[in-house]
């Protein structure tokens, strides 16, 4: 990588919207040069059995800009994160803990589909073997976060 930044996006990293036909200013936003690194090593990772772990987010004073790249890393797949700052480890702890409203889905699936096999409709929505595998990582991290933090453990209902 060309940058001398340590987590985060780069301001020159950018998508740049088509031309149109207004010739209106051309919307830009900044793009994550990181993503793809990351998806590589969350999938090396699962393949050998070893846990991803996102690297650090050097700008200690843009909490918001953290918890992003620290949320963006927990969807893709890493368990947690390093932390440079101690102002980042609370926000760590949230983002690499399910949302309670997520986990209460999640369990909703496997109460309806206990075995993984089928499809059934929760909610308007088919739910098949795929979101059942999403829905047992969701259950099992929060089993495993409630074990270690007992006010989520009342929010996930454990």
């Amino acid at each position: 990588m060309k940058t001398t930044r340590v987590g985060g996006g780069h301001p020159d990293y950018r998508v740049l919207a088509d031309a149109g036909e207004s010739g209106a200013p051309r919307v830009t936003a900044q793009q994550d040069l990181w993503h793809y690194t990351i998806a590589r090593m969350v999938d090396a990772c699962a393949a050998n059995g070893i846990k991803p772990f996102y690297g650090p987010f050097g700008d200690f004073g843009d909490p918001a800009g953290c918890e992003a790249q620290f949320r963006n890393a927990f969807l893709m797949g890493c368990v947690g994160a390093w932390t440079l700052h101690p102002s980042q480890i609370a926000i760590a702890k949230m983002v690499f803990s399910p949302d309670p409203a997520e986990v209460a889905f999640a369990r909703r699936i496997l109460e309806a589909m206990p075995d993984g096999a089928g499809a059934v409709m929760i909610d308007g929505k088919m739910q098949d073997d795929a979101t059942w595998k999403q829905a047992k990582v969701i259950v099992d991290l929060a089993r495993q976060v409630a074990a270690k933090e007992p006010a989520l453990a009342k929010r996930y209902g454990f």
